[in-house]
């Protein structure tokens, strides 16, 4: 299967800005004009302080001037990813609650601002479930929310796309998907990142029993997921967690994904954006490997007879 359009790639900035780099952030002007060296068509944006927090362009006007250095050099953005990781809204504090509303609308304002079409969220608390929570509470909060975050993004015609991970709370396939059927907004899809797919649906990651494997693993996981992939990050696997937490985000062609099968199913299961956005998340050296990766991609872009 072949897309409608010619794929766009682009990148998460955040794998300059956090993890392995909080220290000695990339700054997003470097970072900017590098990936257009590299022939990048865009960057997904990270909404975390050094690069595109509200706060450091709080009016329309520095708003304007980051769309316009991103126009010069030839870069859109399909995707923001707003900073929410220190509100765990699910745990149910209410001014938790109150701070994640108020950052997401912020965050939203952001978007719309600066033409972004679609923002990331997730579930925040961390698996196991504590034990002072339990689950069938923490279910009904977090489908209210993203009931709410999509209707607010829906105002302003946004695309809320929800990244799960083995790291996070709602973690197997069969949730995911009843999620998504519990929130039933045409605008609240899943942020498809195939790393966080094989380790969720083939290695079980993080799941408390019983395990949800799936036996056709990732590729049976989008199709599971059929018509609510509204975001796709592309990495590899290497079928472990980082810091027992999130999946390794390894590099593309140092896993075990067969992307040349993978990424048409994602197609088959309904994807229809032209964006793929490389994700090389907490990896240590990702600003020496960004154009490897690229390269990489533009390969099998290559041997699918897509570009």
């Amino acid at each position: 299967m072949k897309p409608d359009k010619s794929p766009k790639i682009s990148i998460g900035s955040w794998a300059y800005a956090i993890g392995p780099y909080a220290n000695n952030p990339i700054p997003l002007p470097e970072v900017i004009k590098r990936l257009s060296d590299l022939g990048f068509d865009g960057v997904e944006l990270g909404g975390f302080k050094p690069h595109a927090h509200p706060d450091l362009y709080p009016s329309k006007k520095d708003r304007e001037y980051l769309v316009k250095m991103l126009k010069e050099n030839g870069l859109e953005v399909p995707a923001y990813a707003a900073d929410l990781w220190s509100l765990p809204f699910a745990e149910g504090d209410p001014e938790i609650v109150k701070q994640y509303k108020q950052m997401f609308k912020r965050s939203l304002d952001f978007c719309y601002d600066c033409g972004i079409p679609a923002i990331r969220v997730d579930t925040v608390t961390h698996t196991p479930l504590p034990e002072n929570l339990d689950y069938p509470t923490v279910w009904t909060r977090i489908r209210d929310m993203f009931t709410w975050c999509s209707d607010e993004a829906k105002k302003k015609n946004i695309l809320v796309v929800w990244e799960f991970e083995p790291g996070f709370i709602i973690n197997k396939p069969h949730e995911i998907k009843k999620m998504l059927e519990e929130v039933n907004r045409d605008n609240f899809k899943v942020l498809f990142d195939t790393c966080h797919a094989h380790m969720c649906s083939v290695v079980a990651a993080k799941q408390t029993p019983p395990l949800d494997k799936l036996e056709g693993g990732e590729k049976e996981f989008a199709f599971l997921l059929k018509g609510k992939i509204g975001h796709v990050h592309i990495i590899d696997s290497d079928n472990t967690l980082h810091d027992n937490e999130t999946s390794t985000h390894a590099p593309l062609g140092t896993g075990v994904l067969d992307f040349k099968t993978l990424l048409p199913a994602i197609l088959e299961a309904g994807y229809t954006s032209e964006w793929w956005s490389i994700d090389l998340c907490f990896w240590p050296d990702a600003w020496e490997v960004t154009e490897r990766c690229k390269n990489y991609l533009d390969r099998v872009f290559k041997e699918l007879d897509w570009k």
